[in-house]
């Protein structure tokens, strides 16, 4: 019961981070704003993400990790239901980097919990199930969203997210285990993790997700009738990838992130081509995510395992790398999106993903040179 919990966690801050993804064309309609405008969003909330999650980990490690948890989710569900209520966009942009803020350091604390309860040689496959919470957000969360927005408002799907929080709430507050083992230690002495060179920063390759509903729906042509499945289809690629990826780090730890990275680097330079048919466009966004779901899981054992044998204090900070790392290239692939949405066709946006895909291959091939 304690790893469903967890999962569901996951599937909650999967729900609130992309669900703009599937209302972003209702966000812009109800503001009337631009595409690119209502993009920033997402920039706005992986750059506080990515801010705030190593800030806040690292200051309220040295308090009960239940406690933090339970007042992060508290703060969360005042954020999430500030989206919901939004009467115009500066108040939107501000409930997201509210609910981004606490985020981070709520699933860094799930992940914490995990390295808790679960033995080593089962921590890849419960990291990876924790992470799959995220890829199930985009099969049931994010299409259910969707339509709901199309029937109704995009408001409703965010107050959905604020009542599935108060029961998730409610389970953590039952199964979450009390007192774990802390090791506590000064700010600079957590941040030595940073300094190792086993820690790189990566995944920007998720730089075209940001505007998957109009490349489904203006460039490959799809109607919206046919957005929800399609999306669940490639949240399906998701999991299946969290999925390969808790066995292949159980067998090769991040031996095989190399490989990983020049297969989605490859794929996203398939873009431009691929795009200018229906089917073989989809069948390339599922093999894009089906790659795309596998260094998050891979790269967070390596951390908590890094941080477990060498930095014990900074458990907490460990935890939150891959999110942070995720984000740092979200944020900023996202933002060129934004900018090239404006100067070429949505199609491309591929391509930006793909130069940050490049930098992936050779920070991973930089990674196997250290002793990990």
């Amino acid at each position: 019961m304690q790893s469903l919990v967890f999962v569901l966690v996951a599937f909650l801050l999967g729900c609130n981070e992309f669900m703009v993804v599937g209302v972003i064309s209702n966000i812009a309609k109800s503001y009337h704003a631009s595409l690119s405008t209502v993009g920033l969003l997402v920039t706005i909330f992986a750059i506080t993400y990515a801010i705030c999650t190593p800030i806040l980990t690292t200051i309220t490690s040295k308090y009960d990790r239940f406690k933090v948890l339970m007042v992060m989710l508290a703060i969360f569900w005042m954020g999430n239901t500030m989206t919901a209520l939004a009467p115009s966009l500066p108040w939107l942009f501000i409930s997201r980097i509210i609910t981004a803020a606490m985020a981070g350091t709520i699933i860094s604390l799930i992940l914490v919990f995990v390295s808790v309860i679960a033995p080593l040689e089962k921590r890849s496959m419960l990291v990876a199930a924790v992470f799959s919470g995220f890829s199930t957000a985009t099969i049931i969360g994010v299409p259910i969203g969707t339509t709901i927005s199309m029937l109704s408002s995009w408001h409703i799907s965010f107050l959905v997210i604020s009542v599935l929080t108060i029961l998730i709430g409610a389970g953590l507050y039952w199964l979450v285990p009390r007192g774990t083992k802390q090791v506590t230690g000064s700010i600079k002495s957590q941040l030595r993790l940073m300094t190792d060179r086993r820690i790189a920063l990566m995944a920007a390759e998720y730089t075209f997700y940001t505007y998957i509903r109009p490349i489904i729906t203006d460039v490959l042509g799809f109607s919206a009738s046919q957005l929800n499945w399609l999306l669940g289809i490639i949240g399906v690629m998701f999991i299946i990838g969290n999925t390969c990826a808790g066995i292949i780090s159980n067998h090769y730890g991040i031996r095989k992130m190399p490989l990983i990275s020049t297969a989605c680097l490859a794929l996203l330079l398939l873009m431009g081509l691929a795009f200018r048919l229906s089917w073989p466009g989809i069948a390339l966004l599922c093999l894009i995510c089906f790659i795309l779901g596998m260094p998050g899981s891979i790269l967070q054992v390596m951390f908590l395992n890094v941080a477990e044998r060498d930095y014990p204090e900074a458990m907490s900070l460990a935890s939150s790398l891959n999110p942070i790392c995720t984000n740092v290239g979200v944020s900023i692939g996202s933002l060129v999106a934004a900018i090239s949405v404006n100067l070429m066709p949505v199609s491309q946006v591929g391509y930006v993903g793909a130069l940050f895909a490049l930098i992936g291959v050779i920070c991973t091939m930089m990674l196997m040179k250290t002793n990990v």
